[in-house]
């Protein structure tokens, strides 16, 4: 028998960036799974990786890992699995015990600027991000959601024991599920926010741990955490799915995608703008990809660098890709790490790009959101959306979740194109309940050709309970970022063909729409001052308080428990001090 050796973590988050981790080293001496299959058989277990690195308009660098674990089992059968390969068994597990169909968690620092960088492979909202879909066999998906939070917590070392029923809700339209089936039923859905979640190591290496091969090997070995932090944007997710084996989905399988972008300025870190390398965002190179996978690739985009006229790319490859990335035909080069010679003969791969020139170019759909009014009472949330597209016009799909203690008046919702009414063509709102949930608002807006439609809503302030305000109450409440799902039109026809070999950030969000792609965008959360008393006049209250209590508790206490005693003087010692006295005097002294 063939003995393994496994290390569990057990995490407690304390705080906003503390965790203390404690390891536990169990033995199992079960021997591992053979991969090995007949020919045309697909294995049980498969783990591919990949780097996809894009120079920017602006100068800055967007970086996105990819790693995705494949495993051919069914959770929804009820199938009990007590091996683990390459899937992680803390997922497994929860996958198992909450009958979670699809789930969905991100955790992101910083806000992605589209206008400057364009749309991202995988969007995602500042702050922590979680939503999932339930199995219909789930009775109480209320109990399950909470119990589900308070364990994914443990494993991120996150605060995600702080959502609750105040910052959950359930989209009726927003969020589909992104693996096989056909789901409609939003009672299994939950949705949640937490807008002001730190993101720092102690998030990055409880999903580092996921990977098969950690960070000791492979693409991981870049991802150092004062170089990813030290960063404009950073965001790391976990998206668990079902899909099919197969393009005749005779068998499914379970999907685990780990994501990481990461943008780069390597402007203000002093290196340098136009000029970056592996070595200058990582401060590290590659030396080998994981052995555990079975593809392990780096992505250099350089459709807007046909023939060199905008950066110059080293080490050079001619290996090409293209692929259609967000309605556009993208060309990349090519890096696979499983061949000797992309090392060369140092053994070590450090990619490099030098700028040359550079043309900005606009996204189709941009949005933003900030608050307006003055004074504590009330306000107003103007939610503004840009199509960029000189002729077409398609719908978008909004979402709002604004906590209780903003009181929306929905009489006031406006919604206006050019300078004139836009109607929605499908509203769902669920006003919310004080301490128990948060507003619900969902539309269907129809975006003219080159326009900026704008989303008005009024709100009145409510006053907390002073034990509901936090430690900083003064520094203000955040509200989440509002959620824009979209077709936006394409200027190329998509590839419907999923079992095509092609790089994986393309294939995330599959589309049949021939003439448009589907895209997901986050505004940036909101900042919002509530009424606040002067807590320090609750100080100055006990302070006083406490004086008059000690003051007359004290002498009370006195009198009733001190004894007094008359003391007769000395007569001897009286009489020779009256004599001193006498003396100094000139008046005869007693007898």
């Amino acid at each position: 028998m063939a003995e393994q050796r496994f290390r569990v973590y057990v995490c407690v988050r304390v705080g906003a960036c503390v965790c203390m981790c404690l390891g536990l080293c169990v033995w199992d001496a079960t021997p591992p799974e053979t991969t090995t299959t007949s020919a045309g058989a697909h294995p049980k277990d498969d783990f591919q990786e990949e780097l996809v690195i894009r120079p920017l308009q602006s100068g800055d660098v967007y970086a996105s890992f990819q790693f995705r674990t494949l495993w051919e089992t069914d959770f929804m059968k009820g199938n009990k699995v007590s091996h683990y390969r390459l899937f992680p068994k803390s997922l497994g597990q929860v996958i198992s015990k909450f009958s979670v169909r699809e789930l969905h968690i991100s955790f992101t620092q910083g806000y992605w600027r589209t206008m400057q960088w364009g749309q991202p492979f995988m969007p995602s909202p500042p702050g922590a991000e979680l939503w999932v879909w339930f199995q219909d066999s789930v009775t109480d998906v209320d109990g399950t959601w909470k119990e589900l939070t308070n364990v994914l917590s443990g494993i991120f070392c996150a605060s995600l024991n702080f959502i609750d029923s105040t910052n959950t809700v359930q989209p009726s339209a927003s969020f589909k599920p992104l693996g096989i089936g056909n789901v409609t039923d939003h009672r299994f859905l939950r949705y949640a926010t937490l807008p002001r979640e730190i993101v720092c190591t102690e998030n990055l290496t409880p999903w580092k741990k996921l990977l098969p091969c950690g960070s000791k090997a492979g693409l991981a070995v870049l991802m150092k955490s004062e170089k990813l932090f030290h960063s404009s944007f950073h965001s790391q997710a976990v998206h668990i799915r079902p899909v099919c084996q197969d393009s005749e989905c005779t068998t499914t399988s379970w999907e685990l995608r780990q994501t990481l972008n990461v943008v780069f300025d390597l402007h203000t870190s002093g290196q340098g703008k136009r000029e970056w390398s592996l070595f200058k965002m990582f401060s590290r190179t590659l030396t080998e990809a994981c052995p555990l996978a079975s593809s392990s690739k780096i992505y250099i985009d350089i459709t807007d660098n046909p023939q060199g006229e905008q950066f110059e790319l080293t080490p050079a490859t001619h290996l090409l890709s293209q692929a259609v990335v967000l309605g556009d035909r993208r060309t990349f080069s090519v890096y696979d790490l499983t061949e000797a010679n992309t090392f060369g003969s140092m053994r070590s791969l450090n990619l490099l790009i030098r700028w040359k020139s550079s043309d900005m170019l606009r996204p189709l759909l941009h949005a933003e959101r900030y608050v307006a009014g003055y004074g504590l009472q009330t306000g107003e949330i103007h939610t503004l959306m840009y199509n960029y597209h000189p002729f077409r016009s398609f719908p978008i799909l909004l979402l709002d979740s604004v906590p209780w203690y903003l009181r929306l008046y929905i009489h006031t919702l406006t919604v206006t194109s050019k300078g004139k009414d836009n109607k929605p063509s499908y509203i769902h709102y669920q006003p919310s309940k004080d301490r128990v949930r948060p507003h619900l608002l969902e539309m269907l807006v129809q975006l003219p050709p080159n326009s900026v439609t704008e989303v008005t809503v009024q709100f009145e302030r409510a006053l907390l309970k002073w034990t509901e305000y936090t430690p900083d109450p003064n520094h203000g409440f955040y509200v989440g970022s509002s959620v824009i799902s979209a077709l936006v039109p394409s200027m190329v026809a998509m590839d419907t063909n999923n079992t095509k070999e092609r790089p994986l950030f393309s294939s995330f969000f599959p589309c049949k729409e021939e003439s448009s792609y589907f895209v997901r965008i986050y505004t940036e959360p909101l900042l919002v001052n509530l009424p606040t008393p002067d807590f320090s006049m609750p100080y100055n209250v006990i302070c006083l308080t406490c004086t008059v209590v000690a003051v007359g508790y004290g002498s009370l206490y006195n009198l009733l428990t001190r004894s007094f005693q008359i003391e007769e003087p000395n007569p001897r010692l009286a009489k020779r001090i009256a004599n001193v006295i006498r003396r100094l005097r000139g008046v005869p002294p007693l007898a």
